[in-house]
């Protein structure tokens, strides 16, 4: 091939490489953000949805509309017309650098998304009835079949047509209601606290009570109020975060903004949502679509390890495989696993998610187990 035509092809790869990265920036598709405060030192951020998807479009016109033509103020809040001082951009208390936490959704994802953010607190996701009665089982039957415990206090509504999902869908439940009551309950009570130091001489006379400082020193890490443990492989978000928002096993970030340090552990991998099957996230010019189920086995490592499990990882109390450079093995979900055969679904590209779908995960509005 003459070299003259080999550098031109050198050249036009050069420009599309170019090309694709920069039409990861919001500025490239939408100009008019430059003007934001936010983009004094977030302007080569990508932006938090796909080029054209409604609900970017959505959020770019909501944030014109409150004078942020950037958008961020849509979900972060704080001050976008400030373009020097960080504490007055982020705005104190008024600014949310994790929008998807339960603590404060409703001001945000509940914009759009309120159906959801009404139903979270009676999820199974944040309620971790199943996991508690579980244990509490494990440790003599404390409660018997009954799922008497949740993370807190909460009851259901008093009003049965406020489940989410059709007719034939609420009559299904009252039907399992009725034929399943203890697992199906009307209310919880909160999670005991677990014993204090002056207490243990308790254990004595009740050794069934360690269940509770066990449940609430190793179980209940992974529920969506909290962050999580921020260990190889757990990190996340918290709420609606937790599933919606992209992390890394290492927890760097790795994405164009370089106001956001890309060697401390903890930011989510790149400024993005994911979500249906629809949705694409591209990281490092490689795309994918929906959520992947390395975001559920950031949770779903223990118990029955079923998300480990569907991939294809069995735990080892060795360190072996080792790596390249005759290291053991780093530890994930601070574990050691060894390879398997994947589950059939997971090998034909199946993930968590065409089987558990939204009322799985964000909840019916009603308790359940």
């Amino acid at each position: 091939m003459p070299l003259r035509v080999l550098l031109g092809y050198v050249a036009i790869s050069m420009y599309c490489a170019a090309l694709c990265m920069a039409q990861d920036r919001l500025v490239d598709h939408f100009p008019d953000s430059a003007a934001s405060g936010c983009m004094a030192c977030h302007g080569e951020i990508e932006p938090i949805r796909e080029i054209g998807s409604e609900m970017l479009n959505q959020i770019m016109q909501r944030g014109k509309e409150r004078g942020d033509p950037a958008g961020c103020v849509v979900c972060h809040n704080g001050a976008p017309k400030e373009r020097t001082d960080k504490s007055i951009a982020h705005g104190g208390k008024n600014f949310f650098a994790d929008p998807g936490s339960p603590w404060v959704n409703a001001e945000t994802c509940g914009q759009c998304h309120k159906e959801q953010v009404d139903v979270q607190w009676h999820s199974l996701m944040m309620t971790e009835a199943g996991k508690i009665q579980g244990v509490c089982w494990a440790f003599g039957s404390l409660t018997g079949y009954k799922h008497q415990y949740g993370n807190y206090a909460v009851e259901n509504p008093k009003d049965k047509s406020k489940r989410l999902g059709t007719s034939e869908y609420r009559e299904y439940m009252e039907r399992l209601t009725k034929l399943e009551p203890n697992v199906f309950v009307d209310k919880h009570d909160p999670l005991p606290d677990a014993l204090r130091v002056d207490e243990l001489h308790r254990l004595n006379d009740d050794p069934s009570l360690a269940a509770y400082t066990y449940i609430r020193q190793e179980c209940q890490r992974c529920h969506h109020a909290v962050k999580g443990r921020e260990v190889r492989g757990d990190f996340r978000g918290m709420g609606c975060s937790s599933c919606h928002v992209p992390y890394g096993n290492e927890g760097f970030y790795e994405g164009r903004d370089p106001s956001i340090p890309k060697d401390k552990q903890g930011h989510a991998l790149v400024h993005s949502i994911q979500g249906t099957r629809e949705a694409k996230v591209t990281v490092n010019n490689l795309s994918y679509h929906g959520i992947p189920v390395e975001t559920c086995t950031t949770c779903h490592d223990r118990g029955k390890r079923i998300g480990v499990s569907f991939q294809g990882l069995m735990e080892s109390p060795f360190a072996a495989p080792y790596t390249e450079e005759g290291k053991d093995q780093p530890a994930l979900h601070t574990k050691h696993y060894i390879a398997m055969e994947q589950d059939i679904h997971y090998q034909k590209g199946m993930t968590c998610q065409d089987c558990h779908t939204s009322i799985d995960v964000h909840g019916d509005g009603f308790l359940a187990a």
